[in-house]
């Protein structure tokens, strides 16, 4: 199956998966199967509430990111963002980007998309030392498929060899996407947020 439509529908090719195991379509001694890095991130991002858009290339991107901000009535809206390549590639939508956080959403890139809890892994270098509460409840994400890694442990060893002597400080996680989401005692004190991924094909 490709990655394609595995993104779009992880749970059913799980599934498959479960149902030829109950088939006995493996054998007796086959290895315990383990979901692709990728699918195991959507499973877990959309678990967590959050909004996924596969895109294959930037005109997809575009139509992606055009369709949130009519969907969302943000046109003309500030938006927070301290990216300069973000606020290049996304110009002519008559956005008003600002570095302050009372803004309508928050723009940004991100240090690696964590597949065991579907959760998102950014650091100072998108949100200085904002706290993630300080940061506006609307957040869209651009990353690409090759920013996937299995857990928290791996993406902070990207991040310590990518950043040499200069490691970046504040890191965090976004986890909770869902706003109407009724919380535990597992949530006290997280930051919910509603999140939408613009996930770019690179591989």
């Amino acid at each position: 199956m490709s990655l394609f439509k595995r993104l779009l529908n992880p749970k059913k090719h799980s599934e498959d998966k479960a149902r030829a195991l109950e088939k006995g379509e493996h054998g007796k001694y086959y290895p315990e199967d383990k979901l692709p890095i990728d699918e195991k991130f959507t499973y877990n991002f959309k678990k967590n509430g959050g909004k996924f858009l596969y895109c294959e290339n930037d005109a997809e991107i575009s139509e992606a990111f055009d369709n949130i901000l009519a969907e969302n009535d943000w046109y003309e809206k500030d938006t927070f963002c301290i990216n300069p390549l973000l606020t290049s590639k996304f110009d002519g939508y008559n956005l008003n980007f600002i570095k302050k956080t009372s803004a309508a959403f928050f723009l940004s890139t991100c240090e690696s998309l964590v597949a065991n809890n579907g959760s998102i892994l950014l650091s100072s270098n998108q949100m200085k030392e904002k706290k993630l509460d300080e940061l506006p409840t609307n957040i869209i994400i651009y990353a690409t498929t090759s920013q996937f890694v299995e857990n928290i442990s791996e993406g902070l060893r990207q991040i310590k060899n990518a950043g040499g002597k200069f490691i970046p400080t504040n890191i965090t996680t976004i986890q909770d996407f869902e706003t109407n989401k009724e919380k535990d005692f597992m949530t006290y004190g997280s930051s919910t947020k509603n999140l939408y991924l613009l996930l770019l094909e690179d591989l």
